[in-house]
């Protein structure tokens, strides 16, 4: 069974990290999106995760707009801070310092680049845990860490009171469902292409990246399907596919996608920081067709 009220809502955004033309954080920029987020449907907010390009900001910058956006949409939405790193002490302070700026909860990805096995991925997890007073997600992408977190072990972190949700980027539906069935874990689909099907057999909610575009879209699937409206939740579901293909699945990183998309629309983003490259002027103009197709 799942949390019958999700516990940091249902329609999540992984949100962009904004930066200044010269590459700085940009804090107003990020407090005018979150806002935006927020207003046009979103119930929480996941700072420096994949797409927020945690790999490229320090521990300062990731602490700074966890506190610049608790400020701008105070208790309207949940806040979720990632802090997963590849060193469990790392993790740890980040995780302590997210707390302190006023997160609501934990992102954190398995350990990457090292591969360790599950036992040492387990006592990773607990050792966070153990470490703060806000839930857990635990973030399974093994596409990007190289290492998943095995349904076995899911289901052994579940007994942590503060471990609470999975985001799962696993593209394992049969895992997703045992876990689910097994436990109280919160799943959230964190593949914009699974947010209906994994809510169908009793997922969460989901954590989009497509949704810093089009929040508002993705919100109306769960929202159609809670009100019994299956057939209409997959017609909404299917109309987004092309913006979520070309987002997702064009051989670019959703950063690059979704802030192309945002830069061409006047919403704050920024450029990718390096090792990333800006989406060029062909790739850009093809995702600002397919967003209008989807909001005309």
């Amino acid at each position: 069974m799942t949390y019958s009220s999700p516990p940091f809502g249902r329609a999540l955004c992984a949100m962009i990290t904004p930066f200044t033309d010269a590459g700085a954080l940009d804090l107003d920029g990020a407090q005018r999106l979150a806002e935006r987020l927020v207003g046009e449907g979103c119930d929480g907010l996941v700072l420096s995760g994949t797409t927020g390009e945690s790999p490229t900001t320090t521990d300062a910058e990731k602490a700074d707009l966890v506190r610049a956006v608790r400020e701008a949409v105070g208790g309207r939405a949940s806040i979720l801070a990632g802090v997963g790193t590849s060193d469990t002490r790392h993790t740890v302070e980040l995780a302590l310092e997210a707390e302190k700026a006023g997160a609501d909860g934990l992102l954190v990805v398995s350990p990457y680049y090292s591969k360790p096995p599950q036992e040492a991925i387990e006592a990773h997890f607990r050792q966070i845990a153990d470490s703060t007073g806000v839930p857990i997600t635990l973030y399974d992408i093994p596409g990007r860490t190289g290492t998943r977190i095995e349904p076995d072990t899911l289901i052994r972190l579940a007994e942590h009171p503060r471990i609470v949700a999975v985001k799962d980027c696993s593209y394992d539906f049969l895992a997703a469902q045992k876990v689910i069935s097994r436990t109280e874990l919160a799943y959230y689909a964190g593949c914009d292409e699974h947010i209906l099907a994994l809510y169908a057999v009793g997922g969460a909610g989901y954590v989009s990246t497509v949704a810093n575009i089009a929040p508002a879209r993705l919100r109306a699937v769960l929202d159609a399907f809670d009100a019994g409206d299956t057939t209409g939740a997959a017609r909404l579901q299917q109309r987004a596919m092309l913006l979520i293909e070309l987002m997702m699945s064009a051989g670019l990183p959703g950063t690059v996608t979704a802030k192309a998309l945002l830069n061409d629309l006047g919403l704050p983003a920024g450029p990718v920081r390096a090792p990333l490259l800006p989406a060029t002027p062909e790739t850009t103009a093809e995702l600002l067709a397919a967003y209008e197709e989807l909001t005309a």
